[in-house]
């Protein structure tokens, strides 16, 4: 997983033979500020005028990035021109889950071009999520528009992830163990196939685009129908640990309680917070975060109110200890959190300060998330158009 900000990389180096990191400098401002004047990249990466024009009609020759003039804010002088992605190369997303397999379209300029949501039968496999995923993609590809570009997929799985070489080391709630998805996955769709963790994939998409972007210390929970999962920003850089498995912050011990979460491990935020849990009291057998959401919102039950009441309680827990270990400025609630968060947010913020230090918790910040039902497909996205960024000119793009 690329590190979601560094000073040093908006810093661009001087020379014809380090051409390619600046065309890579350029092209990641861009698209991580959408829309931005020539003259404010000039600005940020040091560059001079010249040699960003250069490199700015170059990403344009590829195709990756367009300009536009701006009127002038004086109403006089020469128009400012204005840099931003394209919407002509797309990735897709995958998003396989426990009930459904969620494939989305998105574009190097942050547009959600599509989506399907398909439904499985419980516990599927990976061979059955990989036909799914082939097939809807292979049919969103067919609608493209004429001379878009293809960077890749990205998935975001529910599970501990080697994305090294793109296998699915563990995925409990799923119940897949060493699936060589990534390679799969490539050879139904032919195109490059990229893994990642589906709450580090969050955290990355929150803090470029969402709750967390700007922020240089943040936390991020995340929960869905895997369990509960985050990520954490320190100094601007995620934290990935010696193999790139830190952040599985759903597993720290927050009670004595015999229930165990979905990798078996008793007493931990995954297991007392649980969406299955919520979906049994509202009688759901499958449901978007919306969907319970609005059940959440709407509930008058005491014995929903009750359920809810307790989860808000040992999610206040769970993050006191995160505040207390990380001292963070902001904490970034993702999934069906959200929902906790609005049921009780005083619930929540008087019992997280009650068990966190004065000196950590004073000046933390607990935010719903962003990015909404985007989460997850923005966070795949991520995966092959870092890819492309770190390679602009030489990445093999694959016409629709």
């Amino acid at each position: 997983m690329p590190n979601l900000r560094e000073k040093a990389s908006h810093r661009g180096r001087s020379g014809e033979d380090l051409r390619q990191h600046n065309l890579s400098t350029v092209l990641r401002l861009v698209h991580l500020q959408g829309t931005i004047l020539r003259s404010k990249i000039t600005a940020t990466t040091g560059l001079n005028r010249s040699t960003v024009s250069d490199l700015v009609s170059e990403l344009s020759e590829l195709g990756l990035l367009v300009e536009k003039e701006t009127e002038a804010t004086s109403g006089v002088g020469r128009p400012s021109m204005a840099v931003m992605a394209t919407d002509s190369v797309v990735a897709f997303s995958v998003n396989p889950e426990i009930d459904a397999t969620t494939v989305s379209a998105v574009t190097l300029s942050g547009k959600v071009l599509a989506r399907e949501r398909k439904l499985m039968r419980a516990h599927p496999t990976p061979e059955s999520a990989i036909a799914v995923a082939a097939e809807v993609i292979t049919k969103m590809r067919r609608d493209l528009a004429k001379g878009i570009k293809i960077a890749g997929v990205g998935v975001s799985v529910p599970g501990q992830v080697r994305s090294s070489d793109g296998v699915i080391r563990f995925a409990p709630q799923l119940g897949w163990v060493e699936s060589a998805f990534a390679a799969a996955l490539s050879q139904e769709v032919s195109l490059p196939v990229y893994l990642g963790n589906d709450a580090s994939i969050g955290c990355l998409a929150e803090a470029r685009f969402g709750a967390a972007k700007g922020v240089d210390n943040a936390i991020f929970l995340f929960a869905g129908s895997g369990g509960i999962g985050g990520g954490v920003i320190n100094n601007g850089k995620t934290l990935s640990g010696a193999a790139g498995y830190a952040g599985e912050l759903g597993h720290i011990r927050i009670s004595n309680s015999k229930q165990v979460d979905y990798s078996g491990l008793p007493g931990t935020l995954e297991a007392l917070v649980r969406r299955n849990d919520l979906l049994d009291i509202f009688k759901l057998y499958v449901a978007t975060d919306e969907e319970l959401d609005a059940e959440i919102r709407g509930t008058e039950s005491p014995k929903a109110k009750k359920l809810i009441s307790e989860q808000v309680e040992h999610l206040a827990n769970g993050i006191s200890t995160l505040v207390n270990i990380f001292n963070p400025e902001v904490v970034v609630l993702g999934g069906f959190l959200n929902s906790l968060f609005e049921f009780a947010p005083d619930q929540l913020i008087n019992q997280m300060r009650k068990g966190s230090l004065t000196a950590a918790s004073e000046r933390v910040v607990i935010r719903k998330g962003g990015l909404g039902s985007n989460l997850l497909v923005l966070g795949a996205a991520e995966l092959p158009f870092e890819a492309l960024i770190n390679a602009p000119s030489s990445y093999s793009l694959s016409g629709a």
